[in-house]
């Protein structure tokens, strides 16, 4: 039998999508649900002086207005986020402070207009700036990492180095901006809280409400089969889920709907912190690097911390005989940050594949032949062998792929027209992990394979390719196999985040297929089933696991505008197995687009005056669209790693946005000689040189 794992079947919940059979969160038909929309704090600061319900109180078809004065009290206030609606305080502007509901969502939202609300103002700083004399260390940043690393003196090694960079890099507040908007539908019934929700992880809202209303974890059933895009958004439940469960709970027994709108979602669905990164390299005159200095500064929620951990690519990419990452926060009154496609290593690649670009410019050196000089033996922070490391062979794979053996490294040396044409290289890395706690089930009923994981496809192709998993484990066609997800009444998965969704649910159905064979062999009986829950594999801990990748990037720069177009990007990376090339070129090509996004388009502008971003709809807030991307040539190289999990696969969903924005600004510095150390970078930046 031909096995599943590396053919490219076509997305089996394709065509339930292109006719419009796949029900997203706002889509389940429910009877007679009401609908609910938010009311939102106009102040940056203070409390609510007095707040009026009247008028919307007495429109047709409003059920009920709530506010802290009459909401449900919340069971536990351990996540300051999600307290809400338990007092007057105001946190941040866009933080809820109540909640109209109403016989139609038209209503909903007009009877909010209606309510009236005074304050008590208070002065709120909302400045980011990196030298603020109250900056704070945190005890670890996201993930558990230290929040500073030492090794060596890297002063004393910065002194001494023959040739140094010291440069500082900033990169600009952005936000998730998901298709499918952040949608629930909560019903309480007899037996507790139904939620139909657009989460990245079922089992996390369900362990993360229950205690909020005082329930146990089994009495919250949270159903997502389809999620429209999450980009970490949806990662871990937000304030308006609370919302939209306590607001069923005060109007009774029907189901209640709310939906937030684009604006909304850019207070209360995360966003990725700006960045001040400080990255100072020492080397020799052959390039070996003798020192490597990664300091970064980002803001935080006074309401939540989420301290993204930046500066850990330093950590892991090149060999120095010095080294030192920081990390820094400013605890501010603002909406609170989360994770966004590839947390800290996407801007933290940034600023440091920007910084060995201009350290092989100093050098006058080829910047592949730099990054593969300083190419580790072992992980340079903890000493342990990389389980694979295939970023040589992606960088050379892509140069021959691009043909950069023909670039002409001097700056303006290449045009076309008007247009100046330049290239430029970063590498790519994003750890590769299996989560803890995932198990599956098997039964086999009529001929048919149920396989059953609370695992999630946000967009991502899990339908398709968990089955081919499946159905290699079980060593059947992959037709027999009837795959059951995004439930969590389902057997235990964890979140669709990190880039290991597919390793970790990938490791508990292998095994649950295997244990299934060694029970009942090759030919069950009718109901036959086993239910496996994944133990945590010890020889893990020998090794350091990643993905790395590289990207080689062509940029034009028009000499009249100075308009930037990317016409050309090519990207290579060696990511273990790929379980289906369909939708692995996919979730690539996403990222690539992504870091595109980063590097020329997004930004959320803060205006620190009433403490909001003001460009927060698509209008304003501009992403990449067909227009913006020419092609992308995707590949990986045929890498066998045997000690991350039972299918030697690593996370692709998030390595594609990590280093493709420098890869994008040392190609604009090429075309024309202007090194921008900012994202986006805007023709404004390049129009005095062009």
């Amino acid at each position: 039998m031909t096995p599943a794992i590396g053919s490219s079947p076509t997305r089996v919940d394709g065509p339930a999508k292109l006719r419009g059979r796949a029900p997203y969160a706002m889509e389940h038909s429910l009877r007679d649900a009401l609908h609910a929309f938010p009311i939102q704090a106009t102040i940056a600061r203070g409390r609510i002086g007095a707040i009026d319900t009247r008028e919307a109180e007495t429109m047709d078809g409003v059920v009920a207005v709530l506010t802290h004065l009459n909401a449900p009290r919340l069971a536990a206030d351990d996540d300051n986020e999600l307290f809400i609606l338990q007092n007057d305080e105001v946190a941040f502007r866009g933080q809820l402070i109540g909640v109209v509901v109403a016989t139609s969502p038209e209503v909903a939202r007009e009877a909010a207009t209606r309510v009236r609300v005074s304050y008590d103002e208070s002065p709120a700083d909302v400045v980011f700036d990196a030298d603020r004399d109250d900056l704070y260390a945190p005890e670890d940043v996201s993930g558990g990492f230290a929040t500073d690393t030492t090794i060596g003196d890297v002063e004393k090694a910065l002194d001494l180095a023959p040739v140094t960079v010291d440069h500082t890099y900033t990169t600009a507040m952005v936000h998730n901006n998901p298709m499918e908007p952040h949608a629930t539908i909560a019903h309480w019934t007899e037996d507790g809280l139904i939620l139909y929700d657009s989460t990245q992880g079922p089992h996390v809202v369900r362990s993360t409400l229950a205690p909020l209303f005082g329930l146990e974890p089994e009495q919250v059933h949270v159903i997502a089969p389809y999620v429209g895009g999450g980009f970490g958004s949806k990662g871990e439940p937000h304030a308006n889920i609370v919302l939209a469960a306590m607001a069923a709970r005060f109007t009774g027994g029907k189901p209640l709907k709310l939906a937030l709108t684009r604006q909304q979602l850019f207070s209360l669905a995360g966003y990725r912190t700006p960045s001040v990164q400080r990255i100072r390299l020492g080397a020799h005159h052959d390039g070996t690097l003798t020192a490597l200095s990664h300091d970064v500064v980002q803001q935080v929620s006074k309401v939540k911390e989420f301290a993204e951990q930046t500066a850990i690519v330093s950590r892991v990419m090149y060999a120095s005989g010095t080294r030192a990452t920081t990390h820094r926060f400013a605890a501010l009154d603002v909406p609170v940050s989360s994770w966004m496609r590839a947390p800290g290593h996407c801007p933290g690649m940034y600023a440091a594949e920007t910084a060995m670009d201009e350290l092989a410019v100093a050098l006058g050196m080829d910047p592949i032949a730099l990054r593969i000089h300083n190419e580790p033996e072992v992980d340079p922070e903890s000493g342990r062998p990389f389980s694979s490391r295939g970023l040589v062979e992606c960088l050379r794979t892509g140069a021959r792929r691009f043909g950069w053996a023909d670039r002409d490294p001097a700056p303006r040396s290449r045009r076309d027209g008007r247009w100046l044409v330049g290239s430029g290289v970063a590498a790519a890395t994003y750890p590769a992990d299996v989560n803890p706690g995932n198990s599956a089930r098997v039964r086999f009923t009529g001929g048919r394979y149920e396989v059953a994981i609370d695992a999630m496809d946000i967009g991502t192709g899990t339908w398709t390719t968990l089955g081919q998993i499946a159905a290699d484990a079980l060593g059947v066609a992959g037709d027999r196999i009837d795959l059951r997800i995004g439930d969590s009444r389902l057997p235990a998965g964890t979140v669709a985040g990190g880039s290991s969704g597919m390793a970790s649910w990938g490791s508990a159905v292998v095994a649950a297929a295997e244990d299934f064979r060694r029970r009942y062999g090759d030919d069950p009986a009718d109901g036959a089933e086993t239910t496996v829950e994944t133990s945590k594999d010890p020889a893990r801990e020998n090794f350091s696991t990643h993905a790395f990748g590289a990207h080689f990037v062509e940029v034009r720069v028009d000499t009249d505008t100075a308009e930037i177009r990317v016409p050309r990007v090519v990207s290579v990376f060696g990511a273990g197995r790929i379980i289906n090339p369909r939708t692995a070129r996919s979730q690539f090509i996403g990222g690539i687009t992504m870091g595109i996004g980063m590097a020329l388009h997004e930004e959320s502008v803060f205006d620190t005056r009433i403490g909001e971003v003001v460009n927060h709809d698509l209008a304003g807030y501009h992403v990449p669209v067909n227009a913006d991307i020419g092609e992308i040539d995707v590949s990986w190289i045929d890498e066998h790693d045997p000690h991350v999990n039972p299918m030697g696969a690593k996370g692709i969903g998030e390595i594609g946005i990590v280093g493709s924005a420098a890869a994008v600004g040392n190609a604009i510095y090429h075309a024309t000689g202007v090194r921008v150390r900012h994202v986006p970078i805007h023709l404004e930046d390049l129009l005095d040189a062009v």
